[in-house]
C-alpha cells in the first residue's frame, strides 16, 4: 500500500515508521521543513522514544519511509491517508480547529478516488462526521462511502513507548459505512500487531465500535475516567493530610480488593492528554457535574502543595525554592499543562524567590519557558517535587545546599534520605 500520514510529531513519526516496517511504502507530510529533512536523513527528530531511533534509520535506509512538506506527494493516489494533526486548544483546553481544518482542506485538495482516510487526533464527539466529512467532500468533489472511506480511530499510545503500546492495547475503529469499517479493519490489522491478552473479553487487535461518534466517544472516556479517578484520589490526599493518614497505605489497601482502582495523587495532571480531553467531553456535554469538579480538584493540587510548603516552612516571601521538574511527568521531556507553571505562579505569588531545574532540559530551555534555571549544589531554602523524574530519587540534601524545607509532590524520595530536613509528602499525613 502507499501511505500518507499527515503530521511527523511524536505521535505521527512511530506511526509511520510503524507502517513502514510492515513493507509499505509509507510518505509524511509536516509542515516543518527541519522535521521534514531529519526524518530523510533517518535522523531522529526528538528524543525519548524507544527503539525509535533505529526503526526510523531502517526504515528510512531501505526506502519504505521518506517524508515531505507537500500533500499532493503523499496523498494523491495514496491507498490510505492518516491524520495525527494537534488539536489546539486554549490555556483552559477549549479547542481550537485552525491546525486540523488547514490539514483537512490540504487533504481535500489532493484526494483521490479509493483512499481510505482515517483521523486518529482525539476529538469532540460528533467531528468526524459533522465536520470532517463535508469538508473533505466540499474540497475534493469526491462522495464519502462511495468514492472515499472516512473513520475515526483514536491514538491510545502514551510517548516514551509508542511502538509497545500499539501492540498492547486494541485499536478502535468508527465509521461512516460497513463498507468503511470494513476498509479500516483491513488497514489496520495489516498495519500493526497484536500482543496476545488474556485479560480482553475478546481477542486483542482492530474492535469494530460500530459508530464514528462510539469511537470519538471512547478516546474521550478513557482518559476522562482517568482525570476523575486522580482528582478522587487527590481529595483522598488532602482528607489524609488532615487527619493524620498516609494515603498511600489506604489506597494500596483497596486496591488490593478487585473493584477499587484508585490512582495515584499528585502535585498536579499535566500532558497533552489528561488535562485536555475532559475538557473536549465537557464541551459536548457542559452538565457533567463529576467531570468538572474531578479537573478543579486537579487544577488545584500545584496551589495545595505551595501552601503545604508554606505550612511547613513559614512565609515563602524572600525564601529561595526550587521547583525539581519542568517536565508534566518523569522521564519526558514534554511542558505541555506541566505542572510546573502553575507551582512557580504560586509561589511567586507569595513572594518567594523561584527557580527551576529538571535534568532533560539546558538552562537556555528553561530560561525560554520565563523561569530562572538552577544547577545542583547551589545554596537553596526549599523544594518543591513538581516531575518524578528518575533522577530525583538519587538527590540527597548536599545536592541542596542549605535546603531546611521539602515538600515532594510525586512521592520520589524517602525522608530517611532527609535527615535535618522538614519533609512532606503530598498525602503522607504530615502537613
Amino acid at each position: 500500500m502507499k501511505i500518507a500520514v499527515i503530521a511527523l510529531g511524536k505521535i505521527g513519526l512511530p506511526l509511520a515508521v510503524q507502517f513502514a516496517s510492515k513493507g509499505h511504502c509509507v510518505v509524511g507530510v509536516d509542515v516543518n521543513e527541519s522535521q521534514v529533512a531529519s526524518v530523510n536523513a533517518g535522523i531522529e527528530p526528538f528524543p525519548g522514544e524507544a527503539d525509535l531511533a533505529w526503526k526510523l534509520a531502517e526504515v528510512v535506509g531501505n526506502g519504505n519511509l521518506t517524508a515531505t512538506s507537500r500533500y499532493d506527494d503523499a496523498v494523491r493516489g495514496a491507498d490510505a491517508v492518516v491524520l495525527v494533526v494537534p488539536l489546539i486548544v486554549d490555556s483552559e483546553a477549549r479547542p481550537d480547529f485552525e491546525w486540523l481544518d488547514s490539514a483537512t482542506k490540504s487533504l481535500a485538495a489532493s484526494l483521490t478516488p479509493g483512499t481510505l482516510v482515517s483521523y486518529e487526533t482525539t476529538l469532540p464527539v460528533g467531528t468526524t462526521r459533522q465536520r470532517w466529512k463535508p469538508m473533505l467532500e466540499q474540497g475534493s468533489g469526491l462522495i464519502e462511502g462511495r468514492d472515499f472511506h472516512l473513520v475515526f480511530s483514536p491514538e491510545r499510545v502514551l510517548t516514551g513507548r509508542v511502538f509497545a503500546d500499539l501492540r498492547r492495547y486494541p485499536k478502535l475503529v468508527g465509521g461512516l459505512s460497513p463498507a468503511g469499517v470494513r476498509s479500516a479493519i483491513d488497514f489496520y490489522s495489516d498495519v500493526l500487531d497484536f500482543d496476545d491478552r488474556a485479560d480482553l473479553a475478546r481477542p486483542n487487535g482492530v474492535w469494530d465500535l460500530e459508530s464514528v461518534e462510539a469511537a470519538e466517544f471512547a478516546k474521550l472516556a478513557e482518559t476522562t475516567y482517568r482525570d476523575v479517578n486522580i482528582g478522587l484520589a487527590n481529595q483522598f490526599a488532602r482528607f489524609a493530610d488532615k487527619n493524620g493518614i498516609d494515603v498511600a497505605k489506604v489506597i494500596e489497601a483497596t486496591n488490593s480488593q478487585p473493584y477499587s482502582h484508585i490512582h495515584r495523587p499528585g502535585i498536579a495532571v499535566g500532558g497533552h492528554c489528561i488535562p485536555v480531553y475532559p475538557r473536549l467531553y465537557l464541551w459536548n456535554d457542559p452538565d457533567a457535574t463529576i467531570v468538572s469538579a474531578a479537573r478543579a480538584a486537579n487544577v488545584e493540587m500545584p496551589e495545595y502543595a505551595v501552601g503545604v510548603l508554606e505550612g511547613a516552612h513559614g512565609a515563602l516571601r524572600g525564601v529561595r525554592v526550587v521547583v525539581l521538574g519542568v517536565s508534566y511527568r518523569g522521564g519526558v521531556k514534554e511542558s505541555a499543562f506541566s505542572g510546573v507553571f502553575p507551582t512557580v505562579a504560586a509561589l511567586t505569588a507569595r513572594g518567594a524567590i523561584v527557580v527551576v531545574h529538571d535534568p532533560l532540559y539546558k538552562d537556555a530551555e528553561i530560561t525560554a519557558l520565563g523561569f530562572q534555571p538552577y544547577r545542583l549544589g547551589d545554596p537553596i531554602d526549599a523544594a518543591i517535587v513538581q516531575a518524578d523524574h528518575a533522577a530525583y530519587r538519587r538527590i540527597r540534601p548536599a545536592d541542596l545546599p542549605g535546603i531546611a524545607t521539602l515538600v515532594d509532590g510525586r512521592r520520589t524520595t524517602v525522608r530517611e534520605d532527609w535527615p535535618g530536613v522538614v519533609h512532606r509528602v503530598l498525602g503522607g499525613g504530615q502537613s
